[in-house]
Parts: C-alpha cells; sequence; structure tokens
C-alpha cells in the first residue's frame, strides 16, 4: 500500500469478489485481494463494468462501518490490463468478455502475443485473421469488450474531470455503450435528459473539451435549465430581466447571446414569451408546458363559471335533517350557508383553518348529493392525505393521480376532456397542495357540468410544483369562497388548534407552563439557544420523556418535522440520531447515504402505482433479506417489497420535512428552530407544522429563531399569471 495524500490511500489488487452492485447507480461492495496482505480490504463506492479477476488500482480514504469494520470508500479507481502474453491469457480465459472461452484466448494469444488486447480494442477487423472467426464473431468480440470497458472508461473521464462517478450508470442507462462519444461531440444533450445536475454535467465537460461560454447550444442550454429551475422553486414564469441577470451573473452569457437563445428556444417551440411591453426585460418567459397549463386552467375555469347550475331541489330545513339523520351532526349557520352556496355553482373554494369544520362540509356536502341519487369522488393530493380524508369521511377517496388514471408508462393521463371523469361532484381536498399541472389536468377531465368543490387552508405552504394555485384562485375575485372562521368548541378548548390560529395572525403562542425542558404540556416551547444541544433534547424527548410521562409509542406516534435536510437539526442529522437510539437492530442495508435496519420507519417519496404505495405514506421495515437483495415495509398492514435498487424512492422518516407533512397529521409533532434555518424560518412553515400535530405539539429551539418565523409573513414570492387570467 502507498499514501497518496494525508487523508488518501492507493491499493492495488485482484477483485475476488463483488457482494453488492447496483445496476441503476453502480454503487459496488466489493473485496480486493492485495499481493503480500492476508486479509482482504472491502471496497465501497461507484465502479462499472468491472468483474471478479480483474486487477485494480484504487484510490480512496478508509473510514470504519458500524458493522462491517474499516472499509476503503472509492475515489477513483481503474482497471489494470496485464502486459504479458501469459497474463492476457488468463485474463481472457477467465470469460470476463462475452464469447471467448480458453480454446478461443489461447488462439488469439498465440497469433497476436502481448498485442493481443490492443488489437481487441483497436483494431478488431485483425480478429479476421484467426481461423473461424468471421464478421459475426467479430463484431461479437468486438461489442462485448466496448460494452465490458466503455462503462469504466466513461466512469474514468467523469472522474477525471469532477463529475461525480454516481451519474455513471444513469448516462450508460440513456446513451449505451457509445455515451462517451456522444458526450463529446454534444455535451448539452444530456442537459434535457438529466433535468438539474444534467446542465452542470454538460457544462463541466464542454468546459474541460474547450467549448466557448457563448457557444449557442451552451446558452440555450442554460436558459432551459434556468426555467426549470425557476420552476422547482415554485414560479411558473420568469421575467425576461431575471433570466438575463442570471444568465450573465451565474454563467458569464452576454445580453445579446441571452437575446439569440430566448428567441431561437422561443422559435422552436420550447419556450413561449408572452409580450407585456414590447421590452424582452418585462416579458414573461414559460417554459412551453407551463404556459399551456395555465392558460388551459384559466379557460377551463371560464367556462365553469359560465355555466349555470340547475339548482338542488332541497330547502335548508331539508339539508339539516338529512345531515342530522345521515351523519348525526348538528351543522352551524355559518356551515349551513356555505353549503347552500356551494350547491349554486360549478367551482367553488371552502378554505378555513383548524377547527373550523372543513371536514364536516366534505361530509355534509356528500351525504347531501348521495340523498339526491348523485355520484361523487373524493380526492387529494398525496396518498396520505388520501388516506386521511377517507378515514375521517368514512368514503373512498384517493390521490389526484388515481383518479385521473396515471399511466407511469407514458407519463399521460386517461382521464381527459375526452374521456372524462364520471361524477357529479368532484371534492379535493388539501387543495393548497395542488400545483399548476395537475390543477389543469384536474380541471380538464371534470365535465363541466358537474360540480367541482376544492378545501383547503391558503394559510399553509404552497405546492411543491410550481403555482400557488389555491391562493390565485381565491384572490382572482372570480371563483366563489366560502370562508370558514368559527372555531368549535371541542376544537377551541385545543390548545394546539388556539395557538395555531396565533400563529397564523402573527401573535406569539400562549404556553401553559413555563419553557423548560422539564414542564411538558400538549403545547410547549422548550428554550435551547445552544444549537448542537437540540438534537440530543429531540432524541431524549423521543426515546424516554415522551413516552415515559404520556405513554405515547417513540416511533409510530411521534413525528418530528424540521424545516430543512441539512445542518444540526435537519431530517439528515436527526434520522440518524433517532434511529440509533429508538431501533437497536443492528443495520443490514446501505445505499446513497441512507442506512436501513429491520424495525425503522420509513417514507415513501413518489407515487409508485405498480407496487400501490404512493408519496408521503409512512411504513415500517419488516425484512431485509441480504441474498435476495430485497428490503419489505409494511403499509398500513399491507406488505410493498423492494430491490436494493429501488431504495432511492425509500428514506428514514423518525424525521421528515414539514413539506412532506402536509396532508398528514400525527399524535405528536416536535418542531426543532434554529436560525440556522433561516431561509425556512417562515410563518406559514411554522403554522404548517403545528397543525399536524392532534395531540401534542413540542417546539424546541431558541426564541429569536422563533420570532424570525413569527414575523416573516413574506413567503419567497412566486411568479403566476393564472390570477391575472382569470380577471381578463
Amino acid at each position: 500500500m502507498i499514501d497518496a495524500e494525508p487523508f488518501e490511500t492507493i491499493i492495488e489488487g485482484l477483485l475476488d469478489h463483488v457482494y453488492y452492485f447496483n445496476a441503476e447507480t453502480h454503487y459496488t461492495i466489493a473485496r480486493i485481494k492485495t499481493p503480500g496482505v492476508e486479509t482482504p480490504v472491502t471496497v465501497v463506492g461507484f465502479m462499472s463494468a468491472v468483474s471478479p479477476g480483474e486487477t485494480l488500482k484504487i484510490t480512496g480514504s478508509w473510514e470504519t462501518h458500524s458493522r462491517y469494520g474499516q472499509q476503503l470508500k472509492i475515489k477513483t479507481y481503474e482497471v489494470t490490463l496485464p502486459g504479458t502474453a501469459d497474463g492476457i491469457k488468463k485474463y481472457l480465459e477467465s470469460g470476463i468478455i462475452k464469447g471467448i472461452g480458453p480454446s478461443l484466448a489461447g488462439r488469439l494469444v498465440g497469433h497476436f502475443g502481448e498485442t493481443t488486447l490492443e488489437v481487441i480494442e483497436k483494431n478488431p477487423k485483425r480478429l479476421s485473421e484467426i481461423s473461424g472467426i468471421g464478421k459475426a464473431k467479430t463484431a461479437s468480440i468486438e461489442n462485448a469488450w466496448k460494452s465490458h470497458h466503455s462503462a469504466r472508461t466513461l466512469m474514468q473521464f467523469l472522474s477525471e474531470i469532477g463529475v461525480k462517478t454516481s451519474y455513471c450508470g444513469r448516462i450508460l442507462k440513456l446513451y449505451g455503450d457509445n455515451a462517451l462519444d456522444l458526450l463529446k461531440q454534444d455535451p448539452y444533450c444530456i442537459a434535457k435528459d438529466i433535468p438539474g445536475p444534467g446542465f452542470y454535467i454538460a457544462d463541466t465537460i464542454a468546459g474541460k473539451l474547450g467549448f466557448l461560454q457563448d457557444k449557442p447550444e451552451r446558452v440555450r442550454a442554460c436558459l432551459l435549465h434556468l426555467m426549470e429551475q425557476g420552476a422547482n422553486d415554485g414560479h411558473v414564469f420568469l421575467y425576461g430581466s431575471r433570466l438575463i441577470e442570471k444568465c450573465r451573473n451565474n454563467f458569464e452569457i452576454d445580453y445579446d447571446a441571452a437575446i439569440d437563445g430566448i428567441d431561437y428556444l422561443s422559435v422552436s417551440g420550447e419556450i413561449v414569451v408572452e409580450k407585456n411591453s414590447g421590452q424582452i426585460e418585462t416579458d414573461a418567459v414559460y417554459l412551453k408546458e407551463l404556459y399551456q397549463a395555465e392558460t388551459g386552467l384559466a379557460c377551463r375555469i371560464s367556462a365553469y363559471l359560465s355555466i349555470p347550475v340547475a339548482p338542488l331541489k332541497i330547502d335548508p330545513n331539508d339539508i339539516t335533517e338529512k345531515v342530522q339523520k345521515k351523519l348525526a351532526i348538528n351543522l352551524s349557520q355559518e356551515q349551513l350557508g356555505v353549503i347552500e352556496g356551494v350547491f349554486s355553482h360549478r367551482i367553488a373554494v371552502i378554505t378555513g383553518g383548524p377547527g373550523t369544520g372543513k371536514t364536516t362540509l366534505i361530509r355534509s356536502v356528500a351525504a347531501i348529493f348521495d340523498s339526491v341519487g348523485k355520484n361523487i369522488e373524493l380526492a387529494a393530493p398525496t396518498g396520505r392525505a388520501a388516506r386521511r380524508l377517507s378515514e375521517v369521511t368514512g368514503r373512498k377517496a384517493q390521490t389526484i393521480h388515481r383518479l385521473l388514471g396515471y399511466n407511469a408508462i407514458d407519463g399521460c393521463f386517461d382521464k381527459n376532456r375526452d374521456n372524462p371523469i364520471e361524477a357529479d361532484a368532484v371534492i379535493i381536498d388539501e387543495a393548497s397542495m395542488v400545483d399548476t399541472l395537475l390543477m389543469y389536468n384536474l380541471v380538464t377531465a371534470v365535465p363541466v357540468n358537474s360540480v367541482l368543490i376544492l378545501v383547503g387552508d391558503i394559510f399553509q405552504l404552497p405546492s411543491v410544483g410550481p403555482g400557488n394555485i389555491l391562493s390565485d384562485m381565491i384572490n382572482s375575485g372570480k371563483i366563489p369562497v366560502f370562508y370558514l372562521s368559527k372555531i368549535f368548541r371541542q376544537a377551541g378548548e385545543s390548545p394546539i388548534i388556539v395557538n395555531a390560529h396565533r400563529v397564523r395572525e402573527g401573535e406569539f403562542p400562549v404556553f401553559d407552563k413555563p419553557d423548560t425542558s422539564v414542564s411538558i404540556s400538549d403545547f410547549c416551547f422548550i428554550e435551547q439557544n445552544k444549537p448542537d444541544r437540540i438534537a440530543p433534547v429531540i432524541v431524549e424527548l423521543c426515546k424516554k420523556t415522551i413516552p415515559g410521562l404520556f405513554g405515547f409509542d417513540p416511533v409510530n406516534d411521534i413525528q418530528v418535522l424540521t424545516p430543512m435536510h441539512k445542518g444540526v437539526a435537519g431530517t439528515l442529522n436527526l434520522n440518524q440520531m433517532l434511529q440509533k437510539a429508538l431501533n437497536p437492530n443492528s443495520a443490514v442495508v446501505e445505499t446513497m447515504g441512507s442506512r436501513f435496519k429491520e424495525g425503522d420507519k420509513v417514507m415513501h417519496l413518489k407515487n409508485n402505482y405498480q407496487k400501490e404505495v404512493f408519496n408521503g405514506d409512512i411504513g415500517t421495515v419488516v425484512e431485509i433479506n441480504g441474498m435476495k437483495k430485497r428490503l419489505v415495509v409494511n403499509y398500513y398492514d399491507r406488505l410493498v417489497e423492494y430491490d436494493f435498487e429501488e431504495l432511492d424512492e425509500v428514506s428514514p422518516a423518525y424525521a421528515i420535512s414539514v413539506h412532506k407533512s402536509q396532508g398528514s397529521e400525527y399524535p405528536v409533532v416536535i418542531i426543532p428552530l434554529v436560525t440556522e434555518h433561516y431561509m425556512l424560518l417562515q410563518r406559514n412553515v411554522l403554522y404548517t407544522a403545528i397543525t399536524r400535530g392532534s395531540k401534542m405539539v413540542i417546539l424546541i429551539g431558541s426564541r429569536r429563531a422563533f420570532d424570525i418565523a413569527l414575523k416573516n409573513d413574506k413567503p419567497r414570492e412566486r411568479l403566476s399569471g393564472l390570477r391575472d387570467r382569470l380577471n381578463l
């Protein structure tokens, strides 16, 4: 072993065994035998197309795994091909190159000697010099060699230019064995195919290859990247001035080159420039898909508003009687007024804070539709929100994607204008979570002779995707909106609901007991001004204090909600600490930075209709099978299997982001507040987190961070044109 740098080590040896290989990411766990050392070395990291029997030279750093001990984390690697005729013969005899067995290996080396591998790689046509090797066999060997070594060559190239080698698998899947040649010819092709990091990969490759900064392909890729980045930040469009400024400041693209790029993309139809004053700086620039969604959404809503509703032949007394008889609920005058109003419109919004009776209204409206023989559908944006809606209404509820018949293969919806949803009324709960694209597809599929009712709390966080739909619809003044303001008596006795409304109004909450770590009540604040002490206190609360005093299950009943992923009070650190404290089982599988154990609380991260598990669903790991490379999660008494390659769809869920908690409710919620999270210390973030707790909410952190969040009622601006379009 040779020391390369103080923190790096180089080893060279024979690849003896591959324990684990992820075909998607090429993450590998393997064993290397080094000369003169009896104990093999375990190496972990990204390697492509390596096979037992090959000699590898690996640069990396030592780390100690809690279960597997010392191992070398791979930084770079290269395959050392044999240089002697005897070594080449053994290499080919191993079967590494498909189509070459021991007999053919002997004949090849006998004819080409030490140049055998060079002939196969650089001049494969010469293989026909060997008796029995025709054109088909030559092509087969050439392709097998190329397939085996293209991945290695690509990974080495990415490593040398400073691109994460974890992207190698995705690039190979996209472009095949010719990936490296393609990237060298046109690096910006990857900017479209891998949204987000693709542009930076392309730009790094282009820079190393000497591409000019104002090369048209780079400018266009940069503009599309900035538009996608804007959409990820919640914007439906960007002003031309902002787009041009970002091009100049972030990527050194001058004004004229940016203008030329915008013109080209506009003519090609990839973006839409909506003229405001004849100056590009004030024009609204849209990605084509978002422009079509926003304009289509506005047109469809206008169509709803233009078609009168046949009056429901039922008077207020009958409404009260039917609801009382079917649900044993006494409606308030406010609720009765909302119900009467809702039935007079094709589209309507019901909004209000916690404890104001939104769920009661959903149940009541559905019961009345039932009583007159009307068919109704209930849906919500996420699987967890839909499941909660079903539980509180006692009716079938599903995700909006499932309601629309989402087809995962082509990414389209089966339900649309030509094949509409068969329902007299559609009620969408947690409507503040619906983004522009999804709302457009929804309204397109709801027949204009049906009724669409959107229920939500506009003070909660807006959708993760682009747009501010519910707020824009309400603020347009065009859509009938019914506000619920009265807090019902039982809800009014809850300190969580009372204080949630205080936070919404910017008022400091009222705490029943002094804010010390000893005094725990239904709603309390534990002041802790040392950020590095917050995580240990949270662990103590989850493991001992709350279960010991109140009997709550530390895993199933308690949920930690935090604004960010990084930092001492972010999800990454908290999950590691809580997993260690709450789950004594040994770690069994580790992938892409996450470690999973049997008994872990986990969250599914995106809708998977094949597995019938959805974004936000929380379950428990019940089995990890190393032999079959499979992990099994129990979601609501339903077992779902994941191959290890699919574990990017799952994350530890002892602590989750506030955004991921929307549409959910937990018995106990713990919320860390630190100034380190300054960018996300906002009133609507705090309000959303508080309203997730049903029995107990504990805030922990500095009073300064609390004050910042409470006073910050100006969430980051979202650029959207829906409100103005509805007013045209």
